[in-house]
């Protein structure tokens, strides 16, 4: 990590870089939020807003399983139920029995009210409540280390699935009868998710999580003409978005996650109102 901070402050000689937890809350930032402009695109194509919401308010759900059983570290409890978790949405969503958007609901509001009971009893629930608002600053190099982890695996599922999958966002029959295994995909990216959501989600915080996936893919989808403008501008997007809230964040005393998200509203709906010119 030291070669890559000293190549960061050469390149940005700013006074925040003096102090490490700036320069590893940098470094995440460049991680995160192309993952986030890249795994955007596709969840927005594919409709699947509400599922990385539920995914994101599974969290509490996770910790608590894992301190009921003891384990010492609740992260691992929290990945492998969201990948359960994530992996059950699929199957129910695909008996068609209700609405996807009221399954993803009933689920996200059950396991929330479970998790938030179990972490409630005695009083304990204070030092969980910095996750609704998550805190960049507190990443360590570690953590930046998983990070760029599962920026490799989405990149390399961008790079194979993302035809397939967005095959099967336009027209689902026509992409199985190309031979594409829509289960197998739909569960591989269901995994992604749910992996990059839990990885990412301390730092980022389970209110605002959802937006900082979708905003950037959002606003890109208002002035994108085709597939290449819309991923490209959304990787800025999100990228512009987080190194701006992340200073601003710094100079003003402000939460980062927050603040990343207004920048994010406020490109949305600049996008919006200049759609139509885009569209001409």
């Amino acid at each position: 990590m030291n070669g890559i901070y000293q190549i960061m402050e050469s390149i940005l000689p700013f006074e925040f870089m003096k102090y490490d937890f700036m320069k590893n809350a940098l470094l995440a930032v460049l991680i995160i939020t192309p993952l986030f402009g890249i795994v955007g695109t596709m969840i927005v194509n594919n409709k699947l807003a509400f599922f990385s919401d539920a995914l994101g308010h599974s969290v509490f759900t996770g910790m608590a399983i894992g301190i009921l059983l003891g384990v010492s570290d609740t992260n691992v409890s929290t990945i492998l139920f969201a990948v359960v978790f994530a992996l059950l949405l699929n199957w129910i969503k695909r008996k068609n029995t209700v609405s996807t958007d009221t399954i993803i609901s009933v689920f996200s509001s059950t396991s929330t009210a479970i998790g938030l009971v179990i972490l409630s009893r005695n009083g304990n629930f204070s030092k969980y409540s910095a996750l609704f608002v998550g805190d960049i600053l507190n990443i360590s190099p570690k953590e930046i280390g998983l990070l760029i982890l599962i920026f490799i695996i989405v990149l390399l599922f961008w790079f194979f699935c993302f035809n397939k999958l967005h095959a099967v966002s336009l027209n689902s029959s026509l992409a199985k009868s190309k031979g594409i295994n829509i289960r197998l995909l739909e569960n591989i990216f269901a995994v992604i998710i749910a992996l990059l959501v839990m990885l990412t989600i301390k730092w980022v915080g389970i209110l605002i999580i959802n937006a900082l996936l979708i905003l950037p893919a959002a606003s890109a989808r208002n002035i994108s003409s085709n597939m290449k403008e819309y991923h490209i501008f959304s990787i800025v997007i999100s990228l512009f978005s987080g190194l701006l809230g992340l200073l601003l964040s710094y100079y003003l005393s402000l939460a980062t996650g927050p603040t990343i998200v207004i920048i994010a509203a406020v490109i949305f709906f600049s996008t919006l109102i200049m759609k139509p010119i885009f569209n001409e």
